[in-house]
């Protein structure tokens, strides 16, 4: 055998590879049902995306509360705060 024509065999057998590597990556004959886990993964999805809107609409209301609450406070009059000289309201006898 020439080395041309065992160059031909390397080239072919390495096509045919590649091609049979393909072809079974492909999965031509894999079932068609999907995979039931991958149902109960979308459908725990669909759950945890609908509970995330429930809970960011919660947390909406909440602050709206705050912040009005905080404008409440900010609208009413401030206590006048004065600091005296009393003297103390207990006496202590021991050491």
């Amino acid at each position: 055998m020439t080395s041309v024509v065992r160059l031909y065999v390397v080239a072919v057998a390495t096509v045919v590879l590649f091609l049979g590597w393909a072809f079974a990556a492909a999965r031509p004959f894999g079932d068609s049902s999907p995979d039931p886990r991958m149902e109960a993964l979308a459908a725990r999805e669909q759950h945890l995306r609908a509970e995330s809107v429930r809970v960011q609409r919660l947390v909406d209301r909440r602050w709206a509360a705050y912040g009005r609450r905080m404008a409440e406070r900010s609208r009413a009059p401030q206590p006048i705060v004065r600091l005296t000289q009393l003297p103390p309201v207990t006496a202590t006898r021991s050491s």
